[in-house]
């Protein structure tokens, strides 16, 4: 279905002519009293009967909504522009939104692409660009939004894994929610072209490991947090080492072999990296 405009003219040329509609009406009815004439009977039933279909094309249109109008099952057309119309009588009329909606999805349970169990729920931002569509292709469009939303979610949910433990460029569902936002936003559009609607945004907005993994995978990134942290530790250990050997040998100031050398860097490792509190043991020298 596609929207077409339907035959409309100013509401306020027709109330001049629906006026003008009961006063014959009125008048013939006041010549058929005096007078008992059955034409006058007739006149009066006649206007009176095109008064109320006129009145029945009144419409009023409201700021961003529309009104899609069919006549004994058959569609004849659509009133965008607000304001106050007259257009064909004895129409059935279906009013539709054009405002800005929006709503959040309920929290979803999904396995990510690695198979861990996730809840996952989404805000979308969407409106009503096609308004036949929007009446006629789907039996309601609110309701399909809502399905087709949840459904969109769910697949975008399984592609990518919750988080990325390996620090490349894979995205995940939580280091990279504009991506993630992005590519929802595109799915949902796909499935709702069919019911007129455009797609402004769609966002995740609630995102957290299910209950039963929450725990452990709490312990992984804490793991994680502390290998990492290690890391830095060791990288700069082994850089003052380094550093410290250099020094000492580019001054003179003591002469070491290797078997000394060695000594000292596990000696300055144990005393850098360890986390508690070390004891030095000075050396005074050798008796002989």
């Amino acid at each position: 279905m596609q929207e077409k405009n339907i035959f409309k003219v100013n509401g306020y040329i027709g109330v001049v002519l629906a006026i003008i509609l009961a006063a014959v009406a009125a008048f013939c009815f006041r010549e058929f009293y005096f007078s008992e004439s059955i034409v006058m009977l007739v006149l009066t039933i006649v206007f009176a009967l095109i008064f109320l279909v006129v009145a029945s094309g009144f419409s009023v249109i409201q700021p961003n909504q529309a009104k899609v109008f069919t006549l004994f099952g058959n569609y004849l057309g659509v009133i965008k522009q607000e304001g106050f119309w007259l257009t064909i009588p004895l129409t059935n009329r279906n009013k539709v939104s054009l405002r800005v909606i929006n709503f959040n999805s309920d929290k979803l349970k999904v396995n990510d692409l690695e198979g861990n169990p996730i809840e996952i729920a989404a805000v979308v931002v969407y409106k009503v660009i096609n308004s036949a569509k929007a009446v006629f292709d789907v039996e309601d469009y609110h309701e399909f939004v809502h399905t087709q939303s949840e459904t969109g979610l769910r697949h975008i949910a399984s592609q990518y894994p919750y988080d990325n433990f390996n620090n490349d460029y894979e995205i995940s569902l939580r280091q990279h929610s504009d991506e993630v936002g992005d590519e929802l936003t595109r799915d949902l559009q796909r499935r709702l072209s069919v019911a007129g609607v455009e797609i402004i945004e769609a966002r995740i907005m609630h995102l957290a490991y299910s209950s039963e993994i929450a725990s452990s995978m709490l312990q992984r990134q804490q793991a994680k947090a502390v290998l990492a942290a290690r890391k830095v530790i060791v990288d700069g250990a082994v850089s003052m080492v380094k550093s410290a050997i250099d020094q000492l040998s580019s001054e003179g100031v003591v002469d070491l072999d290797e078997e000394k050398k060695a000594q000292m860097v596990n000696n300055l490792m144990v005393a850098l990296v360890s986390e508690k509190g070390n004891q030095p043991i000075v050396n005074t020298g050798t008796i002989y």
